[in-house]
Formats: C-alpha cells, structure tokens, sequence
C-alpha cells in the first residue's frame, strides 16, 4: 500500500474499497467512491492508484473477473447469469472483456477448468485466488490497441 500517505487518508480508500469488494456487481463511479472517502474525487482518483498500484476502475474490473472465473469453475450458472451477477451490463460486452483480459472465453475457461482434475482442496484458499487473479497492470483498451497494432493515444476504458 501506498508509503507516505496519511493514515487518515488510506482509512477512507480503505473504506471505498472494502465497499467494492462487498459489491462489486454494482456500479461505482469515481463520485460515489470519492463520497464514500470523504474527498474530492481528483483526489479519489490519485491517491487510490497511489495506494493499490491501480486505478479504482481497474480494481473493480480485477474483482468482477475473480468473481466471474469463480462463478464459472465452481457452478452450471449460466453464463449470462454470471455475467449479470459479477456487474456486467451486457453479455457482450462480459465476453470480450473476460477473453481480452484472461485470453480465453468464458466458456473455454470453464471447460477446461471443469475437465482438469485439480487437487486444489489442500491448498490454502489464498493461494488459489491469487494465482487466478487477472493481471491488469494495462489498460484492457491499450492491451486491445497494442494486439491490434494501433498508435493511437492511451486512455483509460471504464468498467461497464
């Protein structure tokens, strides 16, 4: 976590963020985080990524995808249900975020994860969800951008 900010201040990201990871599936634009926090949402905004190493918008799309592949190896939901469930507006728009970020559909990462016999009971439940979280130290539109070979300027694509 952020060195050298104020206790105070991580206090309140701290707060936003326990909210998100609470509820992820629901909407949480800057505003209301920053509400929550109790200070501007410039403010919001940087010290956040300052204290995680992510953008708050990045953080939520990170736990609705951990939720999403849990959702998918652990249950016969189906997809559109878990795609509603973790957040999503869309079943597009779940798919191709879920497959530009973990590099396969949703249905591919269940299929597999369902014929593989795992023997993940013994292993601290920690461990496991660490390994499976989604790497987004770039933004999914630069990542898509980048793939496609395309110069154009970074910006920040925000979470549906």
């Amino acid at each position: 976590m952020g060195s050298g900010q104020d206790p105070a201040l991580l206090r309140r990201l701290l707060r936003a963020k326990d909210r998100m990871d609470a509820a992820s599936d629901e909407e949480w634009p800057v505003e209301r985080l920053a509400n929550v926090s109790g200070v501007s949402q410039a403010h919001f905004a940087r010290a956040f990524k300052q204290a995680f190493g992510v953008p708050p918008h990045r953080y939520l799309l990170t736990r609705r995808l951990e939720r999403a592949k849990a959702l998918l190896r652990d249950t016969e939901l189906a997809i559109i249900d878990i795609a509603f469930q973790t957040g999503w507006n869309s079943l597009g728009t779940f798919g191709r975020v879920f497959k530009d970020v973990t590099g396969e559909s949703p249905s591919e990462l269940r299929a597999r994860e369902q014929t593989g016999a795992h023997a993940l009971q013994h292993v601290p439940h920690c461990f496991v969800s660490a390994a499976h979280r989604p790497n987004l130290k770039t933004a999914v539109s630069e990542k898509r951008r980048r793939e496609s070979g395309g110069m154009e300027s970074s910006t920040e694509e925000e979470v549906p």
